[in-house]
């Protein structure tokens, strides 16, 4: 059995490193608009058996039995990986085979991205993995068995993670995809965002209606203007 999962966090605590271009109010809210953009895509999904949230944010409780998810509740988050992989043990003894774990920060991700990640025929030990736009970070990871190897989320996962399967002796697939690997951490990649159609994301209406997009939209044409 195939299975999703969904880490998240407190949308309050999100975003940290774009302290220095946006409020907190400004984060958080775009955290909220990312997350819609995922649920969006997730409640789309056709080829996972079954969509698990890890979190003990009430919000993203709610979201979850809204549409029928099964919550693992968390006492306490204390990174993304010890929460990734507290879960991935908790699939695995209800019978998933597969895990694949995406983040909230995907604004511009499709359900049919998911679904190809999930129907990627391999057998145990596997990991399918995408890797953030730069090429350092783990945008989707799907594990067989889900606790093939524990997780390294953060800077340099991408490299920490195909090592690791790489010990456990497991078949690596790695899949390159736009969409997915449009990640938002910092200010640079909130630049990058914007040079994407995002007309029919919740994110692209929030930094429009925000004023946040006609912020640094200036400075990426001043830039073009000087590349010319």
């Amino acid at each position: 059995m195939r299975a999703l999962l969904l880490p998240i966090k407190d949308l309050r605590n999100a975003k940290k490193r774009l302290t220095n271009v946006l409020t907190s109010e400004e984060r958080f809210s775009l955290a909220e608009a990312m997350l819609a953009d995922t649920i969006h895509a997730v409640r789309g999904v056709r080829c996972a058996e079954k969509i698990f949230v890890v979190t003990n944010y009430e919000p993203a409780m709610q979201l979850a039995e809204e549409n029928g998810w099964e919550i693992l509740r968390e006492e306490q988050q204390i990174s993304e990986s010890h929460s990734v992989d507290a879960a991935s043990k908790l699939c695995e003894q209800r019978g998933v085979t597969g895990l694949l774990r995406l983040p909230l920060d995907l604004p511009l991700i499709q359900s049919s991205d998911i679904d190809e990640l999930l129907a990627v025929e391999c057998l145990a030990p596997s990991l399918v993995i995408v890797p953030s736009c730069d090429g350092t970070g783990t945008n989707a990871m799907l594990r067989t068995p889900p606790t093939l190897f524990p997780s390294h989320f953060g800077n340099g996962s991408f490299a920490k993670h195909l090592a690791e399967a790489e010990n456990s002796h497991a078949q690596i697939i790695v899949r390159r995809n736009a969409r997915l690997e449009m990640d938002v951490d910092d200010s640079a990649d909130l630049r990058a965002l914007l040079e994407h159609d995002l007309s029919r994301t919740e994110t692209g209406r929030w930094l429009r209606a925000s004023g946040v997009a006609a912020k640094f939209q200036p400075n990426m044409r001043a830039g073009a203007a000087i590349a010319r």
